[in-house]
């Protein structure tokens, strides 16, 4: 985080043209990260807590999260301006490289309205139907597992921060908080859906993605 941030404040102080957009791709040893939003009330237990898993607080956006080995960790250092697209856009696109991700892999994922991240059907992660109807809005992610989670930062249009993917890791850790600030929030991995991919090819995949639905 603190590499990201330096990062970002050196390039904001030089002409964009001096600072080469790059994508950072990592997975970490296990740590819960809280945005800038976090309620305390969404950690379900006083830190350190079992296994003595870190809390640390960060300046992205969202809320609570895990992150973990065997989960791809990709870090989009952009500057928007000069690519040209807005915040939200660029969050569209982020979530269009994971899906067409998911996609190459067989798996179908879906966005879900106000809860940024990708969602597949637990009952039957490769059917090709879209989501129907409204969602209940007392379960508004039944029968859906989350298998990958955003958050960002911009700073004079510079993002930071990024998205992740479960590809096969321990998803223990993840009924220890309420996901992204979502009581109840099923998170699942590619290995949980079945899907025997390797992190180095779920990774690839995704950075080929985000290269090609991030270009100007």
């Amino acid at each position: 985080m603190a590499a990201m941030q330096a990062f970002t404040e050196q390039r904001t102080a030089k002409p964009s043209e001096d600072t080469p957009d790059e994508i950072w791709v990592c997975q970490h040893p296990p740590v819960f990260t809280q945005g800038l939003a976090g309620k305390a009330e969404h950690l379900l237990f006083n830190p350190p807590g079992p296994d003595h898993i870190p809390v640390v607080q960060t300046n992205r956006g969202g809320q609570v999260t895990y992150h973990g080995p065997g989960q791809v960790v990709a870090y989009p250092l952009l500057d928007l301006q000069r690519r040209g697209y807005f915040v939200k856009e660029y969050v569209y696109r982020v979530e269009q490289a994971v899906l067409r991700t998911l996609q190459d892999l067989g798996v179908t994922g879906h966005r879900v309205a106000g809860a940024p991240g990708i969602y597949v059907r637990l009952d039957d992660p490769f059917a090709h139907a879209a989501l129907t109807g409204p969602t209940d809005p007392a379960a508004p992610f039944r029968g859906l597992g989350k298998v990958a989670a955003l958050g960002i930062k911009v700073s004079r249009h510079c993002t930071y921060h990024g998205v992740a993917l479960n590809v096969a890791m321990d998803l223990a850790p993840y009924g220890r908080i309420n996901p992204c600030g979502y009581n109840g929030l099923n998170t699942v991995d590619l290995a949980s859906l079945g899907v025997p991919v390797s992190w180095d090819e779920a990774a690839g995949r995704l950075v080929q993605h985000l290269d090609s639905f991030l270009a100007p």
